[in-house]
């Protein structure tokens, strides 16, 4: 069996570091605000993040501002 290069496994990990949050916080927002659809379709589709973050913004209408505080909220609760 061939191994990948140590290069594709950071990536693999930094892409997982950088998806899980806001897959995370989009699925919340979407139970939050009853969009049924939206949540199958965000726990389906991985799209590295864009679908999230077009759905918190567009869909959800959450600022920048208020994404911003809610993951540091999130962070002061996990410490």
């Amino acid at each position: 069996m061939n191994q990948l290069p140590p290069s594709v496994n950071l990536l693999v990990i930094l892409l997982a570091i950088w998806t899980i949050p806001w897959k995370i916080y989009a699925l919340w927002l979407a139970v939050k605000h009853d969009h049924k659809k939206w949540f199958v379709v965000i726990v389906l589709l991985n799209t590295v993040s864009i679908l999230e973050i077009f759905y918190i913004t567009r869909i959800a209408k959450k600022s920048w501002a208020e994404i911003k505080g809610d993951f540091r909220d999130a962070w002061k609760n996990f410490k």
